[in-house]
């Protein structure tokens, strides 16, 4: 499925499940699930919670998988997201973003667009190396604030491929890539869909795409 990509661009290192993880046979199903929703064309088949599974436990592997997803796109063309090509992080001059974590950020601060975006993966690779928000062990409980911690992260995922559509397009273009970025949005669209995951007012930016899904 990433074929199209130089690995070798990767913005940050893909994360991954170990075979050792009791959630293993989970992501495993997903990537087959996905594999044979990719080779009948039906997408929102991919998304569905298989029968006798934990949904929690599926959406957990399966926003692993959507944040690989986007980390190779943007990977693969970050070259061309610069501080001087993209000096503000936007999708469109009518919607600009903001970065705040409540960490070292706590108040709202306006940076490039490469700078808010590796900002964005670190925090969510932080998110999902977190135990005590997206466990590993079969006996370990999420935690009750999960579903808004998911949210927050499909949210801000979506905010680069708003970022990528409207001012990356090109690149994507030429590298023969459209067809690869779309497939990935939908399949992101899909399960955020499902599992309301997105606000609609957070889709605005690309509601002209979304609306040809």
């Amino acid at each position: 499925m990433f074929s199209v990509f130089d690995r070798n661009k990767t913005f940050k290192p893909r994360r991954k499940i170990e075979a050792s993880n009791p959630r293993y046979e989970v992501h495993k199903l997903a990537h087959e699930v996905l594999k044979a929703s990719l080779d009948t064309g039906n997408l929102r088949e991919a998304v569905k919670v298989p029968d006798g599974y934990d949904v929690n436990d599926w959406i957990s592997v399966n926003v692993v998988d959507l944040f690989n997803q986007v980390n190779l796109i943007y990977g693969s063309m970050c070259d061309k997201c610069t501080s001087s090509s993209c000096p503000v992080m936007c999708a469109s001059p009518k919607y600009e973003y903001l970065w705040a974590d409540n960490d070292r950020h706590k108040t709202a601060v306006k940076v490039s667009a490469p700078k808010y975006i590796g900002l964005l993966m670190d925090w969510v690779d932080k998110q999902l190396s977190n135990e005590a928000m997206f466990p590993s062990m079969e006996e370990t409980k999420f935690p009750e604030n999960y579903g808004s911690i998911v949210k927050t992260i499909m949210r801000r995922l979506f905010r680069v491929y708003a970022h990528i559509f409207h001012s990356h397009l090109d690149e994507i273009v030429a590298c023969r890539a459209e067809a690869h970025l779309s497939t990935c949005f939908r399949h992101f669209m899909y399960f955020g869909w499902l599992f309301n995951l997105l606000p609609p007012k957070e889709l605005e930016p690309l509601k002209d795409v979304i609306a040809s899904l």
